[in-house]
């Protein structure tokens, strides 16, 4: 279903009934990232999944995507559909823009998980990254985003989940440049969110791989420390909704019940 958000296009998809759940997809990614994740989950609950600006069927407004710009249009979805009290779920870039809404709205989230996502800004290095990613965006899209796609899987698993790694290729070409530059600045602005680990009334939980390329275990870990977080870790990469799927859904179902 589409609605509009400052005169843009915003894709969502609305399955099942009960307690509310809002699913948000990461970087290169859109909504179609929980199809085999969603049926089970709406059987007992209520299931949102939104294309976040400048992916899957959603549009772009701007040069740069903040984080807050995202949240921004996710509530406009919730304020839409008359959804108050929700579970929110992140995966990478997703987990950053769950946080902007659990931040601003925290009498609203039932629990927040972060899936391959962190509460602690980019670094120098990884600023440095994403504007080096910037540049190559303008001149080999494809090419950089084959590569960025495969990259987020733990080096083992590559021949394994061929085929998915194949569709998630397809799935992040429809990202278009506009989209990928706006998130990429976008996230280089990101702010740390750690307090709301410590000082908020909301269940927490962390899906992680201890081989995440992308995001540094031990960063995560620190971020638990003397928390009530919940700490789910698995062996592998940035992808656990597909390299450990049947174990990440046991771990949503359980949290959300």
């Amino acid at each position: 279903m589409i609605i509009e958000h400052k005169g843009t296009p915003i894709y969502y998809k609305d399955e099942g009934k009960g307690t509310a759940i809002i699913l948000l997809h990461g970087f290169l990614e859109n909504s179609e990232m929980w199809n085999n994740l969603t049926p089970t989950l709406s059987k007992r609950n209520r299931v949102i999944s939104i294309d976040l600006l400048g992916h899957g069927q959603t549009g772009c407004i701007g040069y740069i995507h903040t984080m807050e710009m995202m949240a921004d249009a996710v509530q406009t979805v919730l304020t839409h559909l008359k959804i108050r009290r929700y579970f929110v779920v992140g995966h990478s870039m997703g987990g950053y823009v769950a946080l902007v809404l659990a931040e601003r709205l925290p009498d609203n989230i039932k629990g927040l998980v972060l899936m391959n996502s962190t509460t602690k800004p980019d670094s120098e290095e990884r600023k440095a990254l994403r504007s080096r990613g910037i540049e190559a965006a303008k001149t080999s899209y494809k090419t950089l985003v084959e590569m960025s796609v495969a990259n987020l899987f733990r080096p083992e698993n590559t021949k394994k989940f061929a085929k998915a790694i194949s569709r998630l290729k397809k799935e992040a070409l429809k990202t278009p440049v506009q989209g990928y530059i706006a998130a990429q600045e976008g996230m280089k602005l990101r702010q740390d969110f750690e307090v709301l680990l410590h000082f908020s009334p909301y269940k927490k939980m962390f899906i992680i791989g201890k081989n995440d390329p992308v995001l540094d275990y031990n960063s995560v870990i620190q971020q638990t420390i003397n928390t009530e977080v919940k700490l789910v870790e698995f062996p592998d990469g940035h992808m656990s909704y597909i390299e450990n799927e049947r174990e990440s859904l046991q771990e949503l179902m359980h949290f959300i019940e």
